[in-house]
Order: C-alpha cells, then sequence, then structure tokens
C-alpha cells in the first residue's frame, strides 16, 4: 500500500525538480547575449527530452540496479541492465531503498524524480560555453557525458555503488551533479577558447525569474532527498534557505566593499545560487549552525573562484565552474566538517563534531575522483566529437548569433 502523504509529498518534490530546468535556461538566458538567448535556453530544455528518452532506456537501470554489496552491478561503478525500458516495474510497484526497506510510495514516483536530476546536470555545463558551440555537435556531448559521467558517479554515490561502499555521502548532489558538471563545463572551456566578443546580460529581469525557479525548485531538490517527510525533511528544507540567503549577502558585501565597490544584482542572484549548490551535497546532515556557515563559505569561496578564473582568463561566461563546481568540493568537504549526527542518525559526525578526520578524508578523496575524471573525460570527449562533427562554431556564426545561424530564429525583434 502506498503513504498517502509521502507519496503526495514526492509528486511535489518531483514537480519541484523539473521547474528547475526552465529556470536554468531563464537564467541562463537572461545572462547570456540578445543573438544566443534561444540557442542557450534550448540547450537546457533538449535536455528534457533527450535525457527522459535516454533515463527510460538505460538510464535508470545502470544507475539503481544491482549494487556492489551483492555483486550484481559492474564493479561497483555502473548498475545492471535488470531495468532498463523499466522492465518489471509497474504503477504499483513500491520503491524499495538500498536495504529493501520500503520508502511507501512508488518506484515510478522515484524514478520520475531522479530522472529530473539527470535533466538538469548536462544542462548546467552549457552556461560555460555559451556563443561557441554547435548545436550538433551538444546532442551527441549530452548523451555521451550522461551515460559515461553522470551515470557511473549516481550508482557509485547512490546507487549502491563503490563510493557509497566506503562510506562516501551525498545528500542531493554535490559530487553527483555539481562538482562533476562544473569541472566539465571548465574542460569545456578549454576546448572551444574564448568568445570573439564578451557580452554584457541581455536581461536582468530574466535573469532574476530564473534564479526564483531555480530557489523554489532547489526545496524539492534537497528536501525531496530525504524520500520521506520526517526532521531530515525539514532540516534539509531550511537549511536550503538559509545557506541561500547567507551567500547571497556574503556576496553581495563582498562586492560591495571591494573591486567596484557597488552591490549588483546579477552578483546577489550569483550568490544565491553558489549558497544553493554548496549546501546540496550536506543539507540533510547539518543543523542550522552549519547551514549558515557554509552559506558564508559558499558566498566567499565561490565569489573568490570566480575572481580567480577572471585573473587567469578563462572564458567560462557564466561561471559555471566557480559557482557549481567549486560549490560542490566546498560543499562535499563541509559534510567531513559539519555532519551531525544529531540531525541524521545515519552519517558519522563530521570533524568539528568529534567524528576525526576519516570522515573528512573519504570525502575530500571522493570529491578529487569526481572533479579529475569529469574534467579529463570532458575533454576528451570534447576532442572525440570534434573529429566527426565541428563542435566551435565559425566566427561568421559566432557575429550573426546562434540564434539565426543555427536555428534561423530569434529571441525578439
Amino acid at each position: 500500500m502506498f503513504d498517502t502523504g509521502t507519496t503526495t509529498f514526492m509528486f511535489l518534490a518531483t514537480s519541484l525538480v523539473m521547474l528547475m530546468t526552465p529556470g536554468l535556461a531563464f537564467f541562463y538566458g537572461g545572462l547570456g547575449s540578445k543573438r544566443d538567448v534561444l540557442n542557450i535556453m534550448i540547450q537546457s530544455f533538449v535536455s528534457m527530452g533527450i535525457s527522459s528518452i535516454l533515463w527510460f532506456t538505460m538510464g535508470y537501470s545502470l544507475c539503481f540496479s544491482g549494487n556492489m554489496a551483492s555483486g550484481n552491478d559492474f564493479f561497483g561503478i555502473l548498475g545492471n541492465l535488470d531495468k532498463v525500458f523499466f522492465n518489471g516495474i509497474t504503477p504499483s510497484t513500491l520503491y524499495l531503498d538500498a536495504n529493501g526497506v520500503s520508502k511507501g510510495f512508488p518506484e515510478y514516483l522515484f524514478i520520475a524524480y531522479q530522472m529530473m536530476f539527470a535533466i538538469i546536470t548536462p544542462a548546467l555545463i552549457t552556461g560555460a560555453f555559451i556563443n561557441r558551440v554547435s548545436f550538433r555537435s551538444y546532442v551527441f556531448f549530452l548523451i555521451l557525458w550522461q551515460i559515461f559521467v553522470y551515470y557511473p558517479f549516481v550508482h557509485m554515490v547512490w546507487g549502491g555503488g563503490l563510493l557509497a561502499e566506503w562510506g562516501v555521502i551525498d545528500f542531493a548532489g554535490g559530487i553527483a551533479v555539481h562538482a562533476t558538471a562544473g569541472f566539465a563545463a571548465l574542460a569545456s572551456v578549454y576546448f572551444v577558447g574564448k568568445r570573439k566578443k564578451k557580452t554584457d546580460p541581455n536581461n536582468v529581469p530574466l535573469v532574476a525569474v530564473g534564479t526564483a525557479l531555480l530557489w523554489f525548485g532547489w526545496y524539492g531538490f534537497n528536501a525531496g532527498s530525504e524520500l520521506a517527510v520526517d526532521s531530515i525533511t525539514v532540516s534539509a528544507f531550511l537549511n536550503t534557505d538559509i545557506a541561500a540567503s547567507f551567500a547571497a549577502i556574503t556576496w553581495l558585501v563582498i562586492e560591495w566593499t571591494t573591486g567596484n565597490k557597488r552591490p549588483t544584482f546579477i552578483g546577489l542572484m550569483t550568490g544565491a545560487v553558489a549558497g544553493l549548490a554548496t549546501i546540496t551535497p550536506a543539507a540533510g546532515y547539518v543543523n542550522i549552525y552549519g547551514a549558515v556557515t557554509i552559506g558564508i563559505i559558499a558566498g566567499a569561496g565561490c565569489y573568490l573562484a570566480v575572481k580567480w578564473k577572471d585573473k587567469k582568463g578563462w572564458d567560462d561566461a557564466l561561471d559555471v565552474w566557480g559557482v557549481h563546481g567549486m560549490g560542490g568540493v566546498i560543499g562535499t568537504i563541509c559534510v567531513g566538517l559539519f555532519a551531525t549526527k544529531a540531525i541524521n542518525g545515519g552519517v558519522e559526525d563530521g570533524l568539528f563534531y568529534g567524528g576525526g578526520v576519516l570522515l573528512l578524508v573519504k570525502q575530500t578523496v571522493a570529491i578529487l575522483i569526481a572533479i579529475i575524471y569529469a574534467f579529463f573525460f570532458t575533454l576528451g570527449l570534447f576532442k572525440i566529437i570534434n573529429k566527426f562533427i565541428p563542435v566551435r562554431v565559425t566566427e561568421a556564426e559566432q557575429e550573426l548569433g546562434l540564434d539565426m545561424s543555427l536555428h534561423g530564429e530569434v529571441a525578439r525583434q
């Protein structure tokens, strides 16, 4: 029998996470050039279609069937093929966790919830290479990157794979989502090079709409990851808002008192997203004071990362590496510092709560594995795709704008 309350909650959480991908499209679309708005937005929306098809055919099975403890997955790195095309799953099938315990809601709903994560993760990368990558090459990149980067890390962290068996924890995606996407974004920048001409954001109110949708959807992203309604869910929900708020204001204050000494709306919104990304791996493991601290660290750390990126001349157009990549790194390491059994009895205490350094070491090694693999695989993948399909658009296409040159339409006259 389904638990009506839990099932309703998971429907809501799934819907909230789905809303994040259009929110990301608005966020990126407002930050980009007015000649590339539709191109950057279609990259998010096409992921909704392609990623869903992949999830149906093989993705869900490769992530969540089999586990390392039972020896029925692929070396703890990928799941097996038992659930391809959702084989053996019906609308009345209950979802069972890694220990075989029913969570009280249908497996179809878990499939849908995790599918929303699969949709948004590769879409995060696109903000880095705006105005430079052909749409056809991006489609191939989207497919192959999910199969060879996203699916393995989901299985290793959440599907009972290698990292989970080792004791690594990631509440809602600091490793599997933000770190992998952020460092893939950095690799893409190395490969495609700089834009011919940098531009200012074309529509700041559109960025505000995107930020609002992302912030709103993030409650489903983090609180929903508990897969139940309990004290951990409540803690994750509030921690999400608190960390985002402290990060946003920290970014604003730093920007206001250094550099151009002006508080900008873009800075405030970027700081909020940095806080959201950074609290993600820790949301259900830390108390409210930990969330405050993580928010402040996120605002300062991600701001400094963006400034470092500018100093190095890396043309990560929309700061995907500085916000999501470094946010994922900081948040994952902070789990090893601030996690507490008082909030989540299923985890080890972090260093600052008397747990010693073991969890911190595990988290640090895991995040290093994720960022090194995501960076170098992405770099290699672009090189392979480029042998068959030109990845970088021509200078003439950049000059005209990718909306018209690649899609034959414009966002506005």
